[in-house]
Protein backbone atom coordinates (compact mmCIF):
# COMPACT_ATOMS: atom_id res chain seq x y z
CA UNK A 1 0.00 0.00 0.00
CA UNK A 2 1.41 3.41 -0.95
CA UNK A 3 1.89 6.14 1.63
CA UNK A 4 -1.05 8.11 0.19
CA UNK A 5 -3.33 5.06 0.27
CA UNK A 6 -2.29 4.28 3.83
CA UNK A 7 -2.99 7.86 4.92
CA UNK A 8 -6.41 7.80 3.23
CA UNK A 9 -7.28 4.47 4.85
CA UNK A 10 -6.20 5.63 8.30
CA UNK A 11 -7.92 9.01 7.85
CA UNK A 12 -11.19 7.35 6.84
CA UNK A 13 -11.00 5.04 9.87
CA UNK A 14 -10.26 7.97 12.19
CA UNK A 15 -13.16 10.03 10.84
CA UNK A 16 -15.50 7.05 11.12
CA UNK A 17 -14.54 6.26 14.73
CA UNK A 18 -14.61 9.86 15.95
CA UNK A 19 -17.87 10.59 14.11
CA UNK A 20 -19.53 7.57 15.70
CA UNK A 21 -18.28 8.63 19.12
CA UNK A 22 -18.93 12.39 18.96
CA UNK A 23 -21.10 13.42 16.00
CA UNK A 24 -24.47 11.70 16.55
CA UNK A 25 -24.81 10.46 12.97
CA UNK A 26 -22.97 13.31 11.24
CA UNK A 27 -19.47 13.07 9.77
CA UNK A 28 -16.78 15.18 11.41
CA UNK A 29 -14.55 17.36 9.25
CA UNK A 30 -10.88 18.27 9.77
CA UNK A 31 -11.72 21.40 11.77
CA UNK A 32 -14.00 19.47 14.11
CA UNK A 33 -11.32 16.88 14.76
CA UNK A 34 -8.74 19.62 15.40
CA UNK A 35 -11.17 21.09 17.94
CA UNK A 36 -11.47 17.69 19.65
CA UNK A 37 -7.68 17.52 19.91
CA UNK A 38 -7.68 20.96 21.53
CA UNK A 39 -10.23 19.84 24.11
CA UNK A 40 -8.18 16.69 24.74
CA UNK A 41 -4.96 18.66 25.18
CA UNK A 42 -6.63 21.12 27.56
CA UNK A 43 -7.87 18.17 29.58
CA UNK A 44 -11.22 19.75 30.51
CA UNK A 45 -13.80 18.01 28.32
CA UNK A 46 -16.65 18.75 30.72
CA UNK A 47 -16.48 22.54 30.27
CA UNK A 48 -18.70 24.59 27.98
CA UNK A 49 -16.54 26.81 25.78
CA UNK A 50 -17.21 30.31 24.45
CA UNK A 51 -16.39 31.27 20.86
CA UNK A 52 -13.00 32.78 21.84
CA UNK A 53 -12.15 29.63 23.78
CA UNK A 54 -12.94 27.50 20.74
CA UNK A 55 -10.48 29.50 18.64
CA UNK A 56 -7.86 29.07 21.38
CA UNK A 57 -8.57 25.33 21.57
CA UNK A 58 -7.96 24.99 17.85
CA UNK A 59 -4.73 26.96 18.21
CA UNK A 60 -3.58 24.61 21.00
CA UNK A 61 -4.42 21.63 18.81
CA UNK A 62 -2.57 22.96 15.78
CA UNK A 63 0.50 23.73 17.89
CA UNK A 64 0.40 20.25 19.43
CA UNK A 65 -0.18 18.55 16.08
CA UNK A 66 2.68 20.40 14.39
CA UNK A 67 5.06 20.09 17.33
CA UNK A 68 6.55 16.78 16.06
CA UNK A 69 7.34 18.54 12.77
CA UNK A 70 9.43 21.11 14.65
CA UNK A 71 7.18 24.09 14.01
CA UNK A 72 6.12 24.56 17.64
CA UNK A 73 7.52 23.73 21.05
CA UNK A 74 5.59 23.33 24.29
CA UNK A 75 6.53 26.03 26.81
CA UNK A 76 4.28 25.86 29.86
CA UNK A 77 0.78 25.53 31.26
CA UNK A 78 -0.64 28.77 32.67
CA UNK A 79 -2.41 29.06 36.02
CA UNK A 80 -5.78 28.44 34.30
CA UNK A 81 -4.49 25.16 32.87
CA UNK A 82 -4.07 26.31 29.27
CA UNK A 83 -0.95 25.05 27.47
CA UNK A 84 1.27 27.54 25.68
CA UNK A 85 3.62 26.90 22.78
CA UNK A 86 6.29 28.94 21.07
CA UNK A 87 6.85 28.98 17.34
CA UNK A 88 10.24 27.53 16.40
CA UNK A 89 10.06 28.27 12.72
CA UNK A 90 7.61 29.81 10.35
CA UNK A 91 5.30 27.46 8.56
CA UNK A 92 6.14 27.14 4.87
CA UNK A 93 3.67 28.42 2.31
CA UNK A 94 1.43 25.51 1.43
CA UNK A 95 -1.41 25.31 -1.05
CA UNK A 96 -4.81 24.42 0.43
CA UNK A 97 -4.50 20.76 -0.59
CA UNK A 98 -1.01 20.53 0.91
CA UNK A 99 -2.27 22.07 4.17
CA UNK A 100 -5.04 19.52 4.29
CA UNK A 101 -2.64 16.61 3.76
CA UNK A 102 -0.27 17.93 6.45
CA UNK A 103 -3.09 18.27 8.99
CA UNK A 104 -4.52 14.86 8.16
CA UNK A 105 -1.06 13.28 8.54
CA UNK A 106 -0.58 15.07 11.87
CA UNK A 107 -4.03 14.07 13.12
CA UNK A 108 -3.58 10.43 12.11
CA UNK A 109 -0.19 10.32 13.85
CA UNK A 110 -1.65 11.96 16.98
CA UNK A 111 -4.36 9.30 17.26
CA UNK A 112 -1.95 6.45 16.45
CA UNK A 113 0.28 7.61 19.31
CA UNK A 114 -2.75 7.47 21.61
CA UNK A 115 -3.64 3.96 20.40
CA UNK A 116 -7.00 5.16 19.11
CA UNK A 117 -6.26 3.80 15.63
CA UNK A 118 -3.49 1.64 14.19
Amino acid sequence: MSRDEQLKSRWDLLVQKLSEQFAEGDTLNVESIIYLVGVQELGKPHLKFQKDDKVNLMHIAICRLLEPYGYYEFEYVDRDGWPHFKANEELPFLKAGEQSVLMKEALVQYFIERNYIE
